[in-house]
């Protein structure tokens, strides 16, 4: 099939499931809407809008078919095999967004699912422009020094390094705050029990337990647990998270958390889309709130452990190489010679 034929099916779909007439939520046993199951966390749909599209908040179906022919043809290009005969790379080129990852380890997505039938062209929708508020100045003055004013990564130790690559959380806020698709392992499994839901993300070990109750534990802003302390309620078939007490090592996107509020909602649009909403809530940080969906597509497979601790050898490699960097420059500067 080739890829045109391929898109022009998905646009169908999507199209055709966004007109289905008054889905049917399915229930656990208990009586809560049944949001199980392993759902992608994936689209061509970036966070914020393009500031060239202004307010434009939706495409047209022959523009998402541009948008998604440019995307695969990038893909088909970057799977191109490498002539084995090419010279070595500068020393000054840099090298792709990953490194030298290929396509083979990445999952990006190639499409864009519908949210209520619209194509969105941003995943925050409110401000009209699409885009995250004025930053205060005071905010990234307070994550510097919650840094010890460092600016970002070094090689000091473990904790000069960042979450990710420490495997404490996942890496690209799959998990939150406010969670988003990342390259590849965008995969999210809700597990729920009465009077529970559970998020686990593929990427590293994740897991948000959500309590449904009324009163958030008084214990939570001193426990500041990484994902936060997220309290739920049934509102209807939409389930409603509020998350506060983020730890302080996390960030949304570069931007402390220590004062965040995140409301999250959680409905499903039929037995392969969710929609997940949020909403930001910082006046510590953001000159307003912000409010944004992405769409969520379930898929009928299973996702597997993520080790990333048992066979994380890059942070050894990183500060390994550090070490060694730091006894060459001493040998240098006493005009030994490092070799």
């Amino acid at each position: 099939m080739s890829r045109k034929v391929f898109a022009l099916l998905s646009l169908s779909l999507f199209c055709a499931g966004a007109n289905a007439q008054q889905y049917e939520i399915p229930y656990t046993e208990w009586g809560a809407p049944d949001l199980q199951g392993v759902w992608k966390h994936a689209t061509v749909m970036p966070f914020e809008r393009s500031e060239e599209l202004g307010e434009k908040s939706t495409y047209t179906e022959e523009e998402v078919l541009a948008l998604e022919r440019r995307v695969q043809q990038r893909f088909d290009q970057g799977n191109e095999p490498l002539d084995p005969n090419r010279p070595a790379p500068e020393v000054a080129e840099s090298l792709p967004p990953i490194g030298n990852y290929d396509l083979f380890w990445r999952d990006d997505a190639q499409f864009l699912p519908t949210i209520n039938g619209e194509f969105r062209t941003s995943a925050i929708i409110e401000p009209a422009d699409g885009r995250m508020p004025e930053v205060k100045p005071e905010a990234r003055e307070r994550m510097l020094a919650a840094r010890g004013g460092r600016r970002g990564r070094t090689n000091d130790g473990p904790e000069g390094r960042s979450l990710g690559e420490r495997c404490l959380v996942a890496f690209g806020n799959l998990s939150g705050p406010v969670m988003s698709p990342i390259i590849y392992n965008s995969h999210l499994q809700f597990v729920q029990s009465p009077g529970y839901v559970t998020i686990v993300a593929e990427m590293v070990h994740d897991a948000r337990i959500i309590k449904i109750a009324n009163e958030r534990n008084t214990a939570a802003a001193a426990q500041r647990k990484w994902m936060g302390d997220s309290i739920g309620r049934w509102e209807g078939d939409t389930l409603v998270v509020e998350t506060r007490h983020f730890n302080t090592w996390h960030s949304l996107r570069g931007l402390p958390v220590d004062n965040v509020t995140i409301t999250e909602t959680f409905r499903r649009e039929s037995d392969y889309k969710m929609v997940y909403g949020f909403r930001v809530n910082d006046p510590t940080v953001f000159a307003d709130e912000f409010y944004g969906e992405y769409p969520l597509s379930r898929i009928d497979e299973p996702i597997y452990e993520y080790a990333c601790h048992e066979g994380n050898y890059g942070m050894f490699g990183i500060l390994q190489g550090a070490r060694r960097l730091e006894v060459m420059a001493e040998l240098d500067s006493g005009g030994e010679s490092a070799q």
